[in-house]
């Protein structure tokens, strides 16, 4: 409690445990100097309140959700008193924006191009390991569809296929497609991956094709996605296995380097997903040789 009561390290708490942050992004966030924070951080993280993981060169830090179960009233009402509180909030709503604008940048620039663009992991061989496992005929979400080729492809045997994507310009471009294509069981819709605009318990299957990894919180664009599925559903993330490739952030608009299998299992054990599938299906020959991770997991009847 003594470690808790001081206003700076309260502000920390608070703040990670909304969402994972970089030490950078709580300097901007609070408006103080490094060695303030990672000295606050470092004593949260010797008593086991708070923890970290290294992402190419920076490392994210979250709060230990089940130590602090206990203190929930007691944040709560700090949180009440505390004066910074509400500005904390703004301002990290002001940050978790910068993540998705580095994204959107990238993606805005592609409507209409991805045919003639590189873009780490898109391979026909990582992608037909997750096509194998769909059965027609379903209702699948494709989430972060980007301009929605593959939404195309499913929508060939699927029931009913939605293509989530959070810029106007990749769902214009999918919609022109859809109907060029004569595809009435496709339909494009604009919203964020963390939030999609589907009602729960309606589809079989949530697709993450290259996606996650633009995602301002891949924890809350997985449990969004358990949310939307039928029980007995099933969710298929491809991504890139986490690497170190730190110029992808710039070139392509990544927000994380990628997951390791341990990561993407935690994210899927979170969310409640059970009979969790997780392999490395391709490798890329070119440097940086980007590996492709799948993960599949079942949403119980």
């Amino acid at each position: 409690m003594r470690l808790l009561s001081e206003p700076t390290r309260l502000r920390l708490i608070l703040l990670l445990n909304e969402e994972e942050l970089t030490v950078a992004e709580l300097q901007e966030i609070l408006s103080m100097g490094q060695s303030r924070i990672s000295a606050s951080l470092a004593q949260l993280r010797r008593q086991g309140i708070v923890t970290d993981r290294r992402v190419g060169k920076n490392s994210y830090y979250t709060v230990v959700s089940s130590l602090l179960k206990s203190l929930g009233e007691i944040l709560q009402k700090a949180a009440e008193e505390l004066p910074e509180a509400d500005r904390d909030q703004r301002a990290l709503k002001l940050v978790l924006n910068k993540r998705r604008d580095r994204a959107s940048e990238y993606f805005e620039k592609l409507a209409g191009k991805f045919g003639h663009a590189y873009v780490p992991g898109r391979s026909w061989e990582a992608l037909a390991h997750g096509l194998l496992r769909l059965l027609p005929p379903l209702v699948i979400a494709d989430l972060g569809a980007g301009e929605g080729t593959l939404s195309q492809l499913l929508a060939r045997s699927a029931k009913k296929v939605i293509a989530i994507d959070n810029l106007p310009k990749m769902v214009a471009f999918g919609k022109k497609l859809a109907k060029k294509n004569g595809f009435k069981n496709l339909e494009y819709r604009l919203g964020e991956i963390e939030a999609p605009p589907i009602i729960k318990n309606s589809v079989d299957i949530a697709l993450f094709s290259q996606a996650l990894h633009h995602a301002v919180s891949p924890q809350r664009a997985v449990d969004a996605a358990f949310k939307i599925l039928k029980p007995g559903g099933k969710i298929i993330i491809l991504d890139l296995l986490s690497h170190t490739y730190e110029q992808a952030k710039e070139l392509y608009g990544h927000v994380w380097l990628g997951f390791s299998s341990v990561e993407l299992h935690t994210l899927l054990t979170k969310a409640g997903f059970k009979n969790l599938e997780i392999q490395i299906v391709s490798r890329e020959p070119q440097a940086p040789h980007f590996q492709t991770i799948l993960a599949t997991g079942e949403k119980e009847k």
